[in-house]
């Protein structure tokens, strides 16, 4: 949605987040941030709720408690009340990074109440560290964040397969070619629309798969939603509606990581948004931010909620429209919280059938994965050990995901922790970079045979040229290639 000039305030406000828009364009622009970030909002209270065995009735008040408090959050985020907020147009929701985490807590045998107590305290500890963050955030560079986000999405993927296969291995039907014929139909769907489509439609590509998905399901005989009506249509969120939380001590370190994983990227939302926006983001506006954060989060687990972090997509879509208006994304926020009310509205989502949600899930957790790539891709490996650090950590994270029952004969507290990739993941990239990036000593000066064992060169369009006019690479081209790392003057490096 472009933003027409008509709809720009008359008064310029102090600062350009300050701006107000007439209502009705307030709540069309909200509604865009809500829909942008709808698919990755629902996502996690199905996969943890999917893993906790809970009915689609249960999973619907996951669903509606989620959106209720994603919608709270943003509107302290975004308006603000003293030290809590960092106004700024900052949507709010349930993290991906917490979810292989909450999955493994799960399978530990805790349940979703565990999940709850774990997300609770840890969440608690990350309010109280919020003042100190800015002094330990230099142990969360993008080669560590850009590792855990790159775990996250690669630890999702068997979650995507499993669906996409019907999501019941007890079926049937489970991987039947119709169940998976069905999950890439609607892969296709993202994917075409994603080519095709306006900027909107692109950008909604996977929530519009999703009910295109369903609507075939439905005239195969493959949907079933005679259970959506099961239930009140409106209902206020239910306190500790899945039972009083449970405490244990690995559930909450194992989360507890997950926590300054989050803190990190919420950091680097504010400044990102910040920059977008052209405002002023000092220390105490990022801790005014920081603690929205965790007191959201810690509130969460009393209403059925899991930690709440900004949305990266939708710091994206500020910059697309160009709309700065935090009062825009508190609309969002608004219509998150009547969502979040009608609990009817988690059964329809949590009816619509696994292969559908396994076709877009693919390219969702997929694009979360390349998120931290593309993260990663900022990370200088030059005369560093920071491919070490990338190798080891992603692979230490990918050994529970490659071999779920790699760590049955440890101590339960061990495997609750080590079970999550991203958990694993995390606790190497951390100590490996302290290792080789904080402690010198040791330390070669020049380290760099894994990076010059690896780093490989693109064939650049001279070489291509030379390979299609007669096949022979010319020895200017092989000098050119072999020169690639000596910068030339009045030249870029290619």
């Amino acid at each position: 949605m472009s933003r027409p000039a008509s709809t720009r305030a008359a008064t310029g406000p102090t600062r350009p987040e300050d701006e107000r828009l007439p209502l009705g364009a307030t709540f069309g622009y909200g509604f865009q941030h809500v829909l942008t970030m709808y698919g990755g909002i629902i996502a996690p209270p199905l996969i943890v709720g999917g893993a906790a065995g809970l009915t689609s009735a249960e999973i619907g008040t996951l669903i509606a408690a989620c959106l209720f408090m994603g919608g709270l959050a943003t509107i302290l985020q975004t308006v603000g009340i003293r030290f809590f907020g960092s106004q700024l147009p900052l949507v709010q929701g349930v993290s991906f990074a917490g979810v292989s985490t909450m999955v493994a807590i799960v399978a530990g045998g805790g349940g979703i109440q565990a999940v709850l107590g774990a997300v609770l305290v840890a969440s608690a500890i990350g309010f109280l560290i919020t003042p100190f963050f800015a002094q330990i955030i230099r142990f969360f560079p993008p080669v560590v964040t850009g590792v855990v986000i790159t775990t996250i999405g690669l630890t999702l993927m068997p979650v995507a397969a499993n669906w996409a296969m019907g999501g019941d291995a007890e079926a049937p039907d489970y991987g039947s070619t119709s169940n998976i014929g069905l999950a890439f139909l609607t892969f296709a769907i993202v994917i075409l629309l994603s080519k095709v489509g306006s900027g909107v439609v692109s950008r909604l590509s996977i929530l519009i798969a999703i009910v295109a998905g369903t609507l075939i399901a439905l005239a195969l005989g493959m949907a079933d939603f005679a259970g959506v009506g099961e239930g009140p249509v409106f209902a206020f969120p239910t306190p500790f509606a899945f039972g009083p939380p449970t405490f244990e001590v690995a559930a909450i370190v194992s989360m507890l990581i997950v926590i300054l994983v989050t803190l990190t990227e919420t950091t680097a939302d504010i400044i990102a948004v910040g920059e977008i926006v052209g405002t002023k983001v000092d220390r105490k506006r990022i801790a005014n931010g920081l603690r929205a954060d965790m007191a959201s989060s810690v509130v969460s687990p009393v209403f059925g909620s899991f930690t709440q972090s900004a949305f990266a997509q939708n710091v994206g879509l500020v910059a697309i429209t160009g709309v700065k208006s935090r009062f825009v994304v508190s609309a969002g926020g608004v219509i998150l919280v009547v969502l979040g009310l009608l609990p009817v509205l988690g059964r329809v989502v949590a009816a619509v059938p696994t292969p559908v949600l396994g076709g877009a899930g693919i390219v969702l957790f997929g694009s979360v994965a390349a998120s931290g790539i593309r993260t990663l891709a900022k990370v200088d490996y030059a005369n560093s050990m920071n491919l070490v650090i990338v190798a080891a950590s992603i692979s230490f994270g990918m050994i529970p995901i490659a071999k779920p029952d790699f760590y049955d004969q440890f101590p339960t507290w061990f495997g609750t922790i080590f079970h999550s990739g991203i958990s694993s993941a995390a606790l190497m990239a951390i100590l490996l970079n302290i290792l080789f990036n904080h402690i010198k000593a040791g330390t070669p000066e020049n380290p760099s045979v894994f990076v010059k064992g690896t780093a490989s060169k693109a064939v650049d369009d001279d070489q291509l040229d030379d390979l299609a006019d007669d096949g022979v690479l010319n020895r200017s081209a092989g000098r050119r290639s072999a020169a690639a790392d000596e910068p030339r003057d009045g030249a870029a490096t290619p």
